[in-house]
C-alpha cells in the first residue's frame, strides 16, 4: 500500500485523474486553472509529487500519474463520491455535500469508510 500523503497532495492527485478523464493531457495550468490556484503553487506541488514519485512529468510538461499517484487519486474520488452521493441522498444541498465530502475524504479511517459503503450498498444505495 501507499505511505498517507497530506489532503492538498491528495487533492492535486484527485484534480490530475479528473483531469485526465476530460483532456487529451494536462498541465500545470490545467491544474492551477481547475483549483484556482496561483501557477507558482502548483509548480511548488508539483515538484513535492514528483518527488515522492506520484507523478512524471514529461520534458513538455505534461503530468500523468504514477502507479502509486493513481491508486491514491483513485481511493480519494471514490471516497468523494460515495460521501458526496450519500450526504446528498440525506437531504443535505448537493453543494454543501460535495464540500463537506472533500473534508470528509481526507480524514475518514479505511475502516470507516469501508464499512459505510458496505453499509450503502447493503442497503440497496446506487453508488453512481
Amino acid at each position: 500500500m501507499h505511505a498517507r500523503v497530506n489532503e492538498s497532495a491528495e487533492d492535486y492527485l484527485e484534480t490530475i485523474l479528473l483531469l485526465g478523464r476530460s483532456k487529451p493531457v494536462v498541465r500545470s495550468v490545467d491544474i492551477a486553472t481547475e483549483l484556482d490556484f496561483k501557477k507558482s503553487s502548483v509548480s511548488v506541488a508539483m515538484k513535492n509529487l514528483r518527488e515522492k514519485q506520484h507523478i512524471v512529468v514529461s520534458p513538455e510538461g505534461y503530468i500523468t500519474l504514477t502507479k502509486s499517484g493513481r491508486e491514491i487519486a483513485e481511493m480519494i474520488y471514490e471516497r468523494h463520491k460515495i460521501l458526496s452521493a450519500w450526504l446528498a441522498e440525506l437531504g443535505v444541498d448537493p453543494k454543501v455535500a460535495s464540500e463537506d465530502a472533500c473534508r470528509i475524504e481526507h480524514v475518514i479511517s479505511k475502516e470507516s469508510f469501508d464499512a459505510v459503503k458496505k453499509h450503502l450498498i447493503s442497503s440497496g444505495f446506487k453508488i453512481k
